[in-house]
């Protein structure tokens, strides 16, 4: 593989390296140790099973969701429980039709193909993609004018696994390639509480069951965001109390965090204010709420808002955004807490 196609399978980091090996250590490998998303996970087995038997690759799928609830682990649980060698790569780092054929010519019989953020793919780069997806071939043109030529390439046969954060920006043509497509949910908090425990056990961590409840209902009902809270509650534990993490340590240093106990953090907290003290509780635009918060509209749309309109702080209508009563009251009452100056 060229050094061109090397850059391109590399994930983009989105945390620093430190994080990013302890999230890999954290990221269970097979579906016995993945919790939650029941529905999800009993479909995929029965479709992989299915698969092995009829001896085919296993149909194409669609992962979407909000971040961190598991899109990227089923894909590699996926290529495992297939012993199936995995290609990671994300839309925004295929610039070009070209360099989507050094990733496809690579692959071998029954290979995974992840794409994160597969709705960031380009138009030119996406229907390049189609003929791949339905009969694993590509035809590419060289030269040019009256000595253009198109050149089929027959591929192996593969399985695309694509995880989005946008459903709605998948296209139709691309949305009706996949033969499966599955919408991951936010958690319960009995469901992250063993995902806490499971992850406590990897870092030797004393987590009090308590504890493990008070971090997992803070945690906006995703995965990755109560395993990094566990670490930092785990640093405040042995800097501050050298002993094991109680329901008293997690609430206190989730407090230092600025965490409050609906899970709320500052931008959070910022956004029900300012719908609420500047636009009279809405509705308002995203756009003008973006501006407002000297915010990129993406990590409201993509981060802030999905949690908030699930947990009924936020209604979004066609006007814009409205805040609910909850949000008036949960407003209302850090004004009277000692979390009012992290939301000023």
């Amino acid at each position: 593989m060229s050094s061109k196609s090397t850059e391109l399978v590399t994930p983009i980091p989105l945390e620093n390296e430190d994080d990013q090996i302890l999230n890999l250590s954290l990221r269970p490998k097979h579906f016995e140790d993945f919790v939650g998303q029941s529905q999800v996970v009993e479909n995929l087995k029965v479709a992989i099973q299915a698969a092995q038997r009829r001896s085919e690759p296993l149909e194409h799928l669609l992962l979407a969701g909000p971040p961190g609830l598991g899109k990227t682990s089923v894909a590699h649980i996926v290529a495992n429980e297939l012993g199936a060698k995995i290609t990671a790569t994300s839309g925004p780092a295929i610039g070009r039709a070209g360099d989507l054929i050094g990733i496809l010519t690579n692959l071998e019989e029954t290979d995974v193909l992840f794409i994160d953020e597969i709705h960031r793919l380009s138009k030119v780069v996406e229907e390049f993609l189609y003929p791949a997806m339905e009969n694993f071939e590509i035809d590419f043109i060289i030269d040019k004018g009256p000595h253009a030529k198109t050149i089929k390439f027959h591929l192996k046969h593969f399985t695309l696994v694509g995880a989005t954060t946008r459903a709605g920006l998948i296209s139709n043509p691309m949305r009706s390639r996949f033969g499966m497509v599955y919408h991951l949910e936010f958690y319960r908090p009995e469901d992250l509480v063993a995902i806490l425990k499971r992850s406590a056990k990897i870092l030797g961590i004393a987590l009090e069951p308590e504890a493990a409840l008070t971090v997992a209902r803070r945690s906006r009902g995703t995965p990755r965001i109560a395993n990094r809270l566990l670490r930092r509650v785990r640093d405040y534990a042995q800097v501050k109390t050298q002993g094991a993490i109680t329901q008293e340590v997690a609430e206190t240093a989730l407090l230092a965090q600025g965490i409050d106990p609906l899970g709320l953090d500052d931008l959070d907290r910022k956004v029900l204010k300012m719908i609420i003290d500047f636009y009279g509780g809405g509705p308002v635009g995203i756009e003008a709420l973006a501006a407002a918060l000297n915010e990129e509209r993406d990590t409201l749309v993509d981060v802030v808002e999905p949690y908030l309109l699930s947990a009924g702080f936020l209604k979004r209508t066609a006007r814009g955004r409205k805040a609910s009563r909850l949000a008036f009251q949960h407003v209302a009452s850090l004004k009277q807490s000692e979390l009012l100056t992290l939301s000023s």
